[in-house]
């Protein structure tokens, strides 16, 4: 059986070998995957696997990102203290815990309940947590603009709704997959120009909901 102690050890471990060694240089970050108990936000079954640099299976065939992945699209997206963020594919809700700890107003949305062991949700008690029905797709547009968007694993494309509730300068990190390899990729909104640059290969979850549109081939 894992302990308590052995988890804030598991804790400490990942930050110093997985995230300070892999450009997470955020301190703002560092701090907050130091503080939030990682454990919590998975099946009790696979607490053990918590702090491996892999992916933590979930239900209905979704799964948590390795915590590398996390701390690197926290750090692109470089969040300040009372933005508002839109954290699209929520999950358990270990990456909003992690957003409400910097300070951030966020509104976390996923298609299904939040995926945790019993169905209920580990964010909804969180203040700065606002927790919001709709698809990953189509965000939360009634909560916005917002200064922030993460889309917490890796789509084919943005969809045009969710560039749309971006503030004017607001900042979009999210993963892209192209080709079969998932890649980091960080945007900026000016007037109707949206634009994503690629940042680094990097091992994400992909979430489902963003296929790209077949094109007709004769």
């Amino acid at each position: 059986m894992v302990t308590e102690p052995n988890f804030a050890a598991m804790r400490a471990a990942m930050v110093e070998n997985q995230l300070r060694t892999s450009d997470v240089n955020d301190v703002r970050v560092i701090a907050a995957m130091a503080q939030v108990p990682r454990e919590a936000f998975v099946p009790v079954t696979r607490q053990a696997m918590a702090y491996i640099d892999r992916p933590v299976p979930l239900a209905d065939g979704r799964a948590l990102n390795p915590p590398l992945a996390t701390g690197r699209l926290l750090t692109e997206a470089a969040v300040r203290r009372g933005e508002k963020v839109l954290l699209v594919g929520a999950a358990t809700g270990y990456t909003a815990a992690l957003l409400a700890a910097m300070g951030a107003q966020v509104t976390a949305v996923d298609d299904a309940a939040l995926l945790t062991p019993d169905g209920t949700s580990s964010v909804a008690p969180l203040a700065g947590v606002t927790l919001a029905p709709g698809t990953l797709a189509g965000g939360a547009p009634a909560n916005g603009p917002y200064a922030v968007i993460i889309i917490d694993g890796a789509i084919e494309e943005v969809p045009g709704a969710l560039v749309e509730q971006l503030g004017d300068g607001g900042r979009m990190a999210t993963g892209l997959i192209d080709k079969g390899v998932t890649r980091l990729a960080i945007g900026r909104k000016s007037g109707d120009a949206f634009g994503l640059t690629h940042v680094a290969d990097i091992e994400m979850v992909v979430l489902p909901g963003f296929a790209r549109p077949k094109t007709f081939v004769f």
